[in-house]
């Protein structure tokens, strides 16, 4: 899809979008229109319950003697809330509404209202942004009535007075949106085209954007004495990989680099503490973190980010077979550690356990932060509004909670704690991998920290927000949300560039 920005005279064909604050009266481009229509959108107005707040939306067919075949008026909410955030999210109504609608353009011709938090080439790039969001589709596998599926509009116009600058605001932005895509699209596949050797395969293209990936198999991760991850792909006959994808675009080449670490179970069965046929639908996108963090490192290669950073996924299939992992299993981790397996479907720690040690010995990074679909007891916690963040850093935990607030990807700390290390004490091994029936996130959180040595880290549970099922939110149109990707960019533009 096509995205311009025009001046505010090049309005043309197709639908318009306005914005329209709450309890305000139609202005600027909106009173125009109206004017031009004969009072058309005020009449609409009159007979609604349109009061300008945040998701409304009002739709009029354009009288003839306008070149616009249909006028859209979205409400903007109280004008000094009105933000990037809130632009992004008005974009994405809009689109979403209009997308296969028929129409072929979507021209947005909106005002920044008085007192607003954004206005000018800002407002008309978080505006692109939001209709990019919104734009993504994974119809792929679709063979019959596609056509009522398929997108009709192919070219979004942003109208402002400042082209320019809109433009170069906005083409880090798109790097970014591409780097969502591609996580979307990882954790959307079925898990019979997304093996760990499939995963791998795709990582492996990000070398056209100048990022060195190497790929370990399992004969190499037993060299490095891998126990914990590859115990648990051990049954599946798809072989376990380690995926290391290195960008290093600091100014000094020598500069630590930001290590991100990604849980990529790319089906979960739960092995042989087999899940429920209810609980195994959906466990496609174990791989959300692995997904996340394949996602920033395409971003921040395309933006050409001064950053030396490094993602490294630990890719498995959890499946049950006679050569599973048992409950009542002892694995020894890279670190040397030793775990007692008692539940083989809390997986996914062991396999960030071995990716975290190797992060750490392999980069020696400034920072670590893990990404993974980890609990189920997050979404009791949290819901489906906030990720779980963990972390032995104060000033880290701030920096990724900002970071957060700012790309509309929120967070919610959650303690740590030595009382909480014997919930996972083990009678024969160092530990184990699963505590009781309380605080298991944080049980969970507390056995990562254990493969952190004096490294600033922070843990990011996704499982509530990897991917979404019902209502979907205006900037994310399918299953998979591509979560993660844009907080972790925000935090490394923000406080890791150089």
């Amino acid at each position: 899809m096509q995205i311009s920005f025009v001046s505010p005279s090049v309005a043309g064909p197709g639908a318009l979008v306005f914005g329209v604050s709450e309890g305000a009266v139609l202005a600027g481009r909106a009173a125009e229109a109206d004017r031009l229509s004969g009072g058309a959108l005020t009449r609409a107005i009159s007979v609604s319950r349109f009061s300008g707040k945040p998701g409304q939306m009002i739709e009029v067919v354009a009288p003839s003697g306008l070149e616009a075949s249909r006028l859209l008026i979205a409400g903007q909410g109280k004008a000094e809330k009105f933000d990037a955030h809130r632009a992004e999210r008005l974009a994405g109504s809009a689109v979403g509404k209009l997308f296969t609608s028929g129409e072929r353009r979507i021209t947005f011709a909106v005002d920044a209202p008085p007192g607003a938090q954004i206005g000018g080439a800002a407002l008309a790039a978080h505006l692109a942004m939001g209709a990019r969001l919104r734009s993504y589709t994974f119809n792929r596998y679709r063979t019959k009535d596609r056509e009522e599926h398929e997108p009709t509009v192919n070219e979004i116009a942003i109208a402002t007075t400042q082209v320019a600058a809109a433009k170069r605001s906005f083409v880090p932005m798109e790097a970014v949106a591409d780097g969502v895509f591609l996580a979307r699209d990882l954790v959307n596949e079925p898990p019979n085209m997304l093996s760990p050797a499939d995963f791998a395969r795709r990582a492996k293209s990000l070398t056209k954007l100048g990022v060195r990936v190497s790929v370990l198999g399992e004969a190499e991760m037993k060299k490095l004495n891998m126990g914990a991850l590859l115990g648990v792909g051990q049954g599946s006959e798809r072989e376990s990989q380690l995926v290391v994808m290195q960008w290093n675009g600091a100014r000094r080449a020598e500069t630590a680099p930001i290590a991100l670490v990604g849980k990529g179970v790319c089906f979960d069965s739960g092995g042989l503490s087999l899940k429920t046929g209810v609980g195994m639908m959906g466990m496609k996108g174990d791989m959300g973190g692995a997904a996340a963090v394949a996602g920033t490192i395409q971003a921040l290669a395309a933006r050409k980010a001064r950053v030396n950073a490094v993602g490294i996924v630990g890719l498995v299939e959890n499946m049950p077979d006679g050569n599973a992992q048992r409950p009542d299993d002892v694995v020894t981790s890279m670190s040397g550690q030793t775990i007692e397996v008692l539940n083989t479907d809390a997986e996914g720690r062991l396999v960030l356990a071995d990716a975290l040690w190797y992060a750490q010995s392999q980069f020696k990074p400034k920072c670590v932060i893990d990404l993974a679909t980890l609990t189920g007891a997050i979404l009791i916690a949290l819901g489906h509004e906030h990720a779980g963040l963990f972390s032995n850093d104060d000033t880290l935990a701030e920096r990724i909670t900002e970071a957060g607030r700012t790309e509309g990807e929120h967070v919610w700390r959650l303690p740590l704690g030595s009382s909480y290390d014997k919930a996972i004490k083990s009678k024969i091994a160092d530990m184990k991998n699963i505590g009781g029936p309380t605080a298991g996130s944080i049980t969970a959180a507390q056995f990562l920290q254990r493969f952190v040595s004096k490294t600033q880290w922070a843990h990011l549970d996704i499982a509530g927000v990897a991917w979404q099922d019902g209502e979907h939110k205006e900037l994310s149109p399918s299953w998979a949300t591509g979560w993660g990707v844009r907080i972790l960019n925000r935090l490394i533009a923000n406080h890791y560039e150089k």
